[in-house]
């Protein structure tokens, strides 16, 4: 089968949307560190769309771990396959990708960086690869940054690329690009901005200054369920689109990109492509901790003791389905400011849940709940007591996470979380709630102290010992 490419696009079914420009104008206004699978199916895609009016914002590709992906996106010159996941999957080629760098490509990387045309340096490199310390501050001991500092023109770290690009510009006397990070980090711009400026600091105090001054570093929030590509994902693109294509992408139909809205005068033009650009992007992370990350979890815990396996077959089961919506809208949405539509954006969540197409399986969002509930669930709980509304129906998600480490323990099953084997451990006593509740990491003071708090998950718990966990979604 002939590969995707320029000149094989005229090949693709009418029903596959392509390119609306002139690939050959294209300038590079963008580069981008780590363009994995998320990057292209979410950031790439808003870009792809503003290309069509606007022809300055093609991306320089950058990965500065694995050559795969760069060299992939380099055969098929910048073209690959987004395939949306809904009742009805459609398809679309994405061209906004026009150069590629992998490692140890550092002078042509380097050279990008001090393009005229250059304006923004995006990232999706995952928490881990801005080398930040437990208290969100850049770890000098961490060994890419040792390495940076001791060879800060050959740098390994993103956050040494940055200082080194924003160097070469200050020093060639061209204005500063904007950085960019897209990780799902709260705070993710303020993160990356302390973190690029103390790293400079230690190398040039002067340069530090310069960033301080004329740098801009937005916080930005993304949202789209991406699954992973696999070669089924490939079998089916190839034929749906009649070429083959080694690294398509896939996620479900719905995609939100807030980002904060202290742009210099030409950046791009993001809200015609559906960007929210605001001053209060905490206030859309934190409704998408609370709303979407917090009825996950609730989902998971009372789905798994259910029988259910995924996010749409335990939104099949109705009952369940009227609890969390009632979760949602009843105990989360009074508790978080009212910044933007939080009934619509539940209406999105939920709408979102039921998608068949995204199999979201239930024991993976459970993974980790020791380090989840605190932000997903228990902050809005401690919300709740502090303002004296009822807390009795956020109990039992926190009641039915007890009750699957409960399970899991006696049963011999895995627990996957960096708390394991406490949880293995108290899981397997008779008064394991009790226990759990004063695992202080977990649980701070003002819940697990309240006696409110305590009558209402213990008696969550009860009820699922004695009727069964159907109980626990009947019961309020």
């Amino acid at each position: 089968m002939t590969t995707i490419e320029n000149a094989t696009l005229f090949r693709l079914p009418r029903h596959v949307a392509r390119p609306s420009y002139d690939r050959s104008t294209v300038k590079t206004g963008i580069l981008h560190f780590g363009p994995g699978a998320f990057h292209r199916a979410h950031q790439a895609d808003y870009i792809d769309r503003l290309l069509a009016h606007d022809c300055r914002w093609g991306i320089a590709a950058v990965s500065l771990r694995s050559p795969g992906t760069v060299a992939a996106l380099a055969r098929q010159e910048g073209l690959y396959t987004l395939a949306i996941l809904d009742e009805a999957p459609s398809f679309r080629i994405i061209g906004a990708h026009n150069r590629f760098f992998g490692p140890g490509e550092h002078a042509q990387v380097r050279a990008a960086l001090v393009s005229p045309d250059l304006k923004i340096v995006s990232s999706t490199v995952t928490e881990k690869g801005y080398c930040l310390a437990g208290d969100g501050t850049l770890d000098f001991a961490h060994p890419s940054i040792v390495h940076d500092l001791a060879r800060p023109d050959a740098p390994e770290s993103l956050v040494g690329w940055i200082a080194l690009g924003l160097r070469d510009r200050r020093d060639a006397g061209l204005a500063p690009f904007t950085p960019l990070c897209c990780d799902n980090m709260v705070a993710n711009g303020r993160k990356l901005g302390a973190a690029v400026a103390a790293y400079a600091h230690r190398l040039d105090p002067n340069l530090a200054d310069w960033i301080g001054g004329e740098v801009r570093f937005p916080d930005s929030m993304v949202d789209s369920i991406t699954p992973a590509t696999d070669d089924a994902t490939r079998t089916e693109v190839a034929a749906a689109i009649g070429l083959r294509d080694a690294i398509p992408v896939r996620r479900e139909e719905y995609a939100a990109w807030i980002i904060e809205d202290i742009w210099p005068a030409d950046a791009p033009d993001f809200a015609s492509v559906g960007v929210v650009l605001t001053h209060d992007v905490p206030a859309y992370e934190l409704a998408k901790l609370r709303i979407l990350n917090g009825a996950h979890s609730s989902l998971a815990y009372i789905g798994l003791l259910l029988g259910h396996e995924t996010v749409a077959d335990a939104m099949r089961d109705e009952p369940l389905a009227r609890f969390i919506e009632r979760m949602i809208r009843i105990d989360i949405i009074p508790g978080l400011p009212p910044a933007f539509n939080l009934d619509h954006y539940a209406d999105e969540v939920l709408r979102r849940f039921r998608n068949p197409s995204i199999g979201h399986r239930l024991s993976q969002i459970a993974w980790d709940g020791s380090q989840k509930l605190p932000y997903r669930l228990l902050d809005t709980i401690a919300h709740a007591l502090r303002y004296d509304r009822p807390v009795d129906r956020l109990a039992i998600p926190v009641a039915a996470w007890m009750l699957f480490i409960h399970r899991q323990a006696r049963g011999g099953g895995e627990i996957i979380d960096p708390l394991s084997d406490l949880l293995f451990e108290i899981g397997q006593s008779d008064v394991f709630e009790l226990k759990l509740l004063g695992i202080s990491n977990i649980f701070p003071e003002e819940i697990a102290e309240n006696e409110t708090f305590r009558q209402a998950l213990t008696k969550a718990i009860a009820a699922a010992q004695s009727s069964g966990p159907r109980s626990l979604i009947t019961m309020i």
